[in-house]
């Protein structure tokens, strides 16, 4: 294993301070990295991760401090000059243009070219070579809304690397693409780290920051709490430092005892996906569904609501067989659905708070001429946003505005609205900070309370372990195993998901 060159300090960011009209932002914040080093920088949103790295990636000026690069001080005027000083940042909203090519988007805006013409010829060549070096099987020509998204973000990073970065940032790489290629994510950061790259690296996935990271810094309200080696602390110590309280008061005490069965499927199955489900959810009950990307779990759930409908099988809800082929049957029966992706398939970012919580509902609030009873509606999104604690200035604040956790409120929101029996939940805590899932733990143990059944998808396993009273592990498209409560063992579950 390759080791950071610890007598080689590549930055120092000293006393930084930061600060936007009402709000300071970061506060006498330091940060030290070493040359061929992978530092994680972990915190709540809101901590000031992504301001610090917006201000060493030269899209934010500081009001206070220093910064060292290469043992000498420097003033970062923009992007283009952070480039130029060998500092490239992987941002977590990816920020191509779908209508190019894979090429040019990696050499936007440095094309090369022959006495003042583009050579396309050249510049695919570049890019071939660049990607063979990460091994990555991408056509330079191909389009990118052609792409994957995983595949889009793994194009990202080959164009920031293609800078000859010697300092990368990466907000959130793993957010939007699958376990595999995350794999092959962290395979690539440990190639760059071997050529004496020096990478920070923005997760809230804890397994992945101990995997990957040598140190691990820790920002709180916008204040520096810690720098650690990885290898001298834990999780415990972690999450105690990002949110101020034990970690085992993440996951509240499950109180409820499951009741009658409310959803019954019975051999149900979809092309390829999965094949020959069956399960039950109780009243009140949480169940976990484990298992590895392309096991199925996220095509079960979809095909419960209808979206699309299984091709063969039974689903009863409260004894009765009902037929389920399309979202508005499915919440006909009482059921409702929060997506594995709220920005692509549960939000309209560009719309209001309002306009996303009411939107299912729409129909309770119009009268008979078609005409929204604007008070009824805006009465009834007031008392399910304060229901959730949902932090915005006010109900016309676009979402796309709101913070991760706010953003998957919201989505909760608005089928909370609808009064569902039977609540599925597709990974409700991705991409969102400590704090925002703690209360999404407590909000489903309230759910659970009043007599909603749940059934989600996680990937991960402390999550499932933590607020499920039952788990089914799948493994290619199919059941492998059931647990329950007494018998959680995250090896055991690891192995009944692995293939």
């Amino acid at each position: 294993m390759n080791y950071p060159d610890y007598n080689s300090c590549i930055l120092e960011m000293q006393g930084i301070n930061k600060s936007f009209p009402g709000v300071t932002a970061l506060d006498n914040v330091w940060l030290k990295l070493y040359r061929g080093e992978i530092q994680a920088l972990i915190g709540e949103n809101g901590a000031g991760k992504s301001t610090l790295m917006n201000i060493l990636a030269g899209i934010f000026r500081y009001d206070k401090g220093h910064i060292i690069l290469k043992g000498k001080p420097v003033e970062i005027k923009n992007e283009f000059h952070a480039q130029q000083l060998g500092i490239a940042m992987v941002h977590q909203e990816l920020n191509n243009f779908p209508d190019m090519t894979v090429a040019e988007n990696i050499f936007a805006g440095r094309e090369p070219s022959n006495w003042g013409i583009l050579s396309r010829y050249k510049m695919n060549d570049l890019v071939q070579k660049i990607l063979n070096d990460f091994h990555l099987d991408i056509d330079p020509k191909r389009l990118m809304r052609k792409l994957s998204i995983s595949e889009m973000q793994l194009v990202e990073i080959a164009k920031a690397a293609s800078c000859n970065a010697d300092i990368l940032i990466m907000d959130e790489p793993t957010s939007a693409i699958s376990m595999r290629d995350a794999e092959f994510l962290f395979k690539i950061l440990n190639s760059l780290k071997e050529r004496g790259v020096s990478v920070i690296y923005i997760s809230h996935k804890m397994d992945e920051v101990f995997r990957i990271s040598d140190s691990i810094t820790i920002l709180r309200d916008g204040k520096l709490i810690s720098t650690s080696r990885a290898s001298e602390t834990n999780y415990d110590e972690l999450i105690k430092k990002m949110v101020g309280r034990e970690p085992k008061e993440l996951f509240p005490l499950r109180s409820v005892v499951p009741g009658v069965t409310v959803l019954n499927i019975n051999h149900l199955s979809r092309g390829k996906a999965f094949k020959d489900i069956s399960l039950y959810l109780r009243k009140g009950e949480v169940l976990g569904l484990a298992g590895l990307v392309g096991s199925g779990r996220t095509e079960i759930v979809e095909s419960i609501f209808g979206f699309p409908p299984a091709e063969q099988g039974i689903i009863e809800v409260m004894g009765k067989q009902v037929e389920i082929t399309s979202p508005r049957k499915a919440i006909g029966n009482g059921i409702a659905l929060v997506p594995e992706d709220r920005k692509l398939s549960g939000l309209h970012l560009l719309a209001s708070v309002l306009f996303n919580i009411t939107l299912p509902t729409l129909q309770a609030f119009a009268r008979k001429s078609g005409i929204i009873k604007q008070r009824k509606e805006k009465s009834s999104a007031v008392q399910i946003s304060q229901q959730l604690n949902v932090r915005t200035n006010n109900l016309k604040q676009a979402v796309e505005n709101l913070s991760g956790g706010n953003q998957q409120k919201i989505v909760i929101a608005k089928w909370l609205l609808a009064q569902p029996r039977i609540l599925l939940l597709d990974e409700p805590t991705r991409g969102i900070d400590i704090g925002a899932k703690s209360e999404i733990y407590q909000l489903m143990n309230k759910l659970t309370e009043k007599g909603i059944s749940i059934l989600m998808v996680s990937s991960e396993m402390n999550e499932l372990m933590g607020m499920c009273d039952r788990i089914i592990a799948l493994r290619s498209g199919q059941i492998s195993k059931e647990f329950n409560h007494s018998e959680f063992d995250q090896e055991k579950i690891l192995a009944a998901i692995m293939p």
